[in-house]
């Protein structure tokens, strides 16, 4: 069984960076399935790392609502359960320095694109709406479980999402759902990617 990757590039980002980034989850996860309903007549599945993991459990409701699908796996990495609220202060809104000191917490940034002031310029708006996604988030109570497998991954020093927050995932679906914890901190994906990728090869072939 072979299986093919697609990546997702939201607006304001890499080959997008001149396009207008999106603040609102609404309307990302309407634009995701717009674009998604084409590959959609063979079996699916979305992994989403961080803010990709709320995006991708978004548009797996908005397909499941909208169009009765659903992904043969959701696959979501180093964030809390869409349930769990924020539990700590608002960062997109920070002045440059302060978010650039928030930035440099989470260690996602290399040090020396930090320090390079005019890509920073051009990063900071789809950085700040990365952030403002992801802390005005608010899951909806009319939510349906989902009726897909779903598995969740995590760092051991990820001081931003502890372990309980990722188990938390499994009251997402009515399906089976496993959690599995890598060395490394919020961005383990870099440092553990090899085993990641065969985790989640893993996972889908199953």
């Amino acid at each position: 069984e072979a299986l093919e990757l697609c990546l997702v590039q939201l607006p304001g980002h890499e080959t997008r960076v001149t396009e207008q980034p999106l603040t609102h989850m609404d309307e990302l996860s309407a634009r995701l399935v717009e674009s998604l309903r084409p590959y959609l007549d063979i079996p699916f599945a979305f992994f989403g790392h961080s803010l990709g993991a709320i995006v991708s459990y978004e548009v797996a409701q908005r397909l499941l609502t909208e169009l009765h699908l659903q992904p043969r796996h959701l696959l979501v990495s180093a964030r809390r359960a869409p349930q769990i609220p924020l539990r700590r202060g608002i960062s997109h809104q920070l002045p440059n320095e302060a978010f650039m000191r928030r930035l440099r917490q989470l260690k996602g940034t290399r040090e020396e694109v930090l320090e390079n002031t005019e890509l920073m310029e051009l990063m900071l708006p789809a950085l700040r709406a990365d952030f403002e996604l992801d802390e005005t988030y608010q899951r909806r109570a009319s939510y349906l479980p989902l009726d897909c497998p779903v598995t969740a991954f995590g760092g051991m020093e990820d001081d931003e999402v502890p372990q309980e927050d990722l188990e938390a995932w499994r009251e997402v679906t009515l399906n089976c759902f496993r959690l599995k914890m890598f060395p490394g901190d919020h961005f383990f994906i870099h440092s553990q990617s090899e085993s990641l990728l065969a985790s989640i090869t893993e996972a889908l072939l199953e």
